[in-house]
């Protein structure tokens, strides 16, 4: 079971934010801070989608090469995209090439430009706890499935949305902030 781990500057963090420069400054400036609008939850949920069966390093180190791809992430943009643009994408070497991932972004984008502004957001953050559990103390202590997480996907997916099940949407609430996974002694930690 892994705590705190000091980092270079002294403070104390969660052990996975330290292991690369990129880590650390995803750790302690975005993982876990509340995300809001629907282009911006779209991006992290595309983003938790291409990332599942790989390291989030490797989205991370990409992210920029995603969001010129897929047009910042802009909803409407993306549900534009075409079949010489899903071609385009297959051979963009600054993503993640697979198919499947591909088309589910393409056909989010597109499920999502027929909802009201707003709607994603709203939808997302009506799965947030109340009020937040207990700060986990160790690594251990983190699950990778909640319920929560399990009726936010069910409720994606009822929606039209692919490309989503209970782990993937739990990384999604982490990284949004709908619960706030730092560990107790993380200097991230409610921030």
């Amino acid at each position: 079971m892994t705590g705190t781990v000091a980092g270079p500057d002294g403070l104390p963090r969660c052990p996975w934010g330290l292991s690369t420069a990129d880590y650390v400054a995803y750790h302690d400036t975005e993982w876990g801070r509340p995300v809001h609008g629907d282009d911006a939850l779209y991006e992290r949920l595309c983003l938790e989608a291409f990332q599942s069966g790989l390291s989030w390093l490797t989205i991370l180190r990409r992210r920029e090469g995603f969001r010129t791809a897929f047009a910042s992430f802009e909803i409407a943009k993306v549900a534009a995209f075409g079949p010489a643009d899903a071609e385009r994408l297959l051979a963009d070497e600054g993503i993640i090439r697979n198919r499947a991932k591909i088309d589910a972004t393409l056909a989010n984008a597109k499920v999502l430009a027929d909802w009201e502004p707003g709607e994603l957001d709203t939808l997302i953050w009506s799965y947030a706890p109340e009020e937040p559990g207990p700060a986990p103390r160790t690594t251990a202590d983190v699950p990778a499935v909640t319920p929560a997480s399990t009726a936010l996907a069910k409720a994606l997916k009822k929606a039209g949305i692919r490309f989503v099940g209970p782990t993937t949407a739990y990384a999604l609430m982490q990284a949004c902030g709908l619960v706030d996974d730092h560990l107790a002694d993380c200097v991230s930690r409610g921030a």
